[in-house]
Order: C-alpha cells, then structure tokens, then sequence
C-alpha cells in the first residue's frame, strides 16, 4: 500500500472517530467505546475492500457486511455517511425518536444496512446464512461481519463458525475486534474466551492475527483472506484485529467505563481538539507524500 493511500486512509477514520463523537454526545447515550476501537477496520473494509454503490444499496452483486456486535452503530453509521449512502449531517439525529439511525442497524430504514443486528452473537449467523446463499447461487461477493470480543461468550458464535467450515465458506471474513474489554470489565475477568486464534483454528478457520490499528496490516490481511476463495480452500476466515477500546480519545482508552456511555459537551469538546489535531497532522503529512 502506498504512503499516501495509507494516510488517505487514516484520515477517514479521524473523520468517523469525529462522527461517532458527534452522534452519542447529541443521542446522550450511545456506544462510543467499542465503535472508536473498531473505527479503523471499517475504514479499511469501506474505504479500500468492500465491492458496494452507495447510489445502489440494494446492488445484488454487492459484498456484504454484519455488524455482529450491533451496539456499535455509531461506526458503521460513521463509514456509510462517509462513504456517501446518507448525510454526515444525519449522524445528530442517532438515536432520537423520529430517526432513522436507531441505536442497533435496522436494515428496513438504513442505506447499506445488510442485516439488522444488536442480539450479540446472531449477527455472525446471519453473515454464515448470506455465504451460503452465495455459494448455492453461484456468486462472487464476499461476505463480511464484525464480532466483539465480549460478544464471542455466546455459544452461538461457535454454532456459526461450526457450520461456516462444514460448508466450506471460504467467501466468509470474520473480523474480532479483540479490545480486551466489555462493559462490565476485562474479558479475562468476565469469561475468558482465550485463546481465540486456537479456537477458531480448531473450527476450521484460516486464522490471522494482527494490529487492527494499522492499515497496511489491515489490507495485507484482508488480501490474504480473500486469497482463501481463489485457491478454493473451502476454509473461512477470521481475522483477529488487536485493538483498544476508545481508540483516539486519550481519555476513553483502555476503559470499560466507555463502553455504553455518551461523552457530555466538555468531554465532546476534549475529543475533537484531539481528532482535529489527528485531522490537520495527517493533511500535514499528505502533502509532503
């Protein structure tokens, strides 16, 4: 990936991490933690991956995405106002009563909106039942879905990837975004779900492991996943993405205090002098590349 791609990159995800912001502190409620951590992957996967047309959200030929861990609407809001399927605009109106943009994806009322999700562990299912159709149906796009880590507790998580590698899903990329934190503390301490990698290899999964905060390790990873379906593997995979909770709010990271609580207008103020710091650091570094 080129120096310049890369940053392109980077400052998307400062403008949705500034979305995200905008969106819980106008809802006063929200999810802001979990959606900063997984910010960079979506930019990846919208930005750089994912075969979609904003102009044409229901495209049947379109790849498709889950949002396993629902509660995180706030990002996948972010990357589809970003990416063009609505306006930035809307993002105050998350969770309001005459909104569109409820506080889990609803697929009946928002553009580019696969499934609708906030059950923990059935969005992966769902992600499962698409790869199939895709495969009985004799078509090429991927299908892709986000998972917590907190949200990998659930049996079926483990129901999904069973049948995921006996039907040979290799048109299936699972992203986990591994923060180490639910709201009630870290994982170690709530239920362990460790090791994932192990576990999902012995699921039959292609395993990789990587920072899920670095772009170029982001797109190596993805590339090496839909690799699986070109040398017709038969395995899905996962891809295990490192990362911290709150990520690009100093204050907010590392801290399950974040997990499902809105910054109020001190704190919403605090964040975007540090994102629009990010913001105009990258521009900076754009034009020397």
């Amino acid at each position: 990936m080129e120096l310049s791609r890369e940053k392109e990159l980077k400052l998307i995800a400062a403008r949705m991490r500034r979305l995200i912001i905008e969106g819980t502190y106008n809802a006063c409620s929200g999810h802001p933690g979990g959606s900063l951590s997984c910010t960079d992957i979506l930019a990846n996967l919208y930005f750089n991956t994912i075969n979609v047309k904003p102009e044409q959200p229901d495209w049947e030929s379109r790849d498709r995405f889950v949002l396993s861990k629902g509660h995180c609407a706030p990002a996948l809001y972010a990357a589809l106002a970003v990416k063009g399927f609505f306006p930035e605009e809307d993002i105050k109106t998350l969770r309001k009563i005459d909104s569109y943009l409820e506080g889990h994806p609803n697929m009946n009322t928002v553009p580019g909106v696969d499934m609708s999700t906030g059950s923990l562990g059935q969005g992966i299912s769902a992600a499962v039942g698409m790869a199939i159709a895709g495969k009985l149906d004799k078509k090429d796009y991927f299908v892709y879905t986000l998972l917590g880590d907190g949200e990998s507790q659930e049996g079926q998580v483990w129901e999904a990837a069973m049948a995921a590698a006996h039907y040979k899903l290799d048109n299936l990329i699972v992203f986990l975004d591994l923060n180490t934190l639910q709201i009630d503390g870290r994982i170690t301490d709530v239920m362990s779900p460790l090791p994932l990698d192990d576990k999902f290899k012995s699921f039959g999964f292609y395993v990789q492991v990587i920072d899920g905060h670095d772009i170029k390790q982001l797109d190596k990873a993805v590339q090496e996943a839909k690799s699986q379906s070109i040398k017709d593997t038969g395995m899905p995979s996962v891809i295990i993405c490192k990362t911290l909770k709150g990520k690009g709010i100093s204050f907010m990271e590392d801290k399950a205090e974040w997990h499902g609580v809105a910054p109020k207008e001190d704190q919403r103020d605090m964040a975007y002098s540090e994102i629009d710091r990010e913001i105009c650091k990258l521009k900076r570094e754009m034009e020397d590349c």
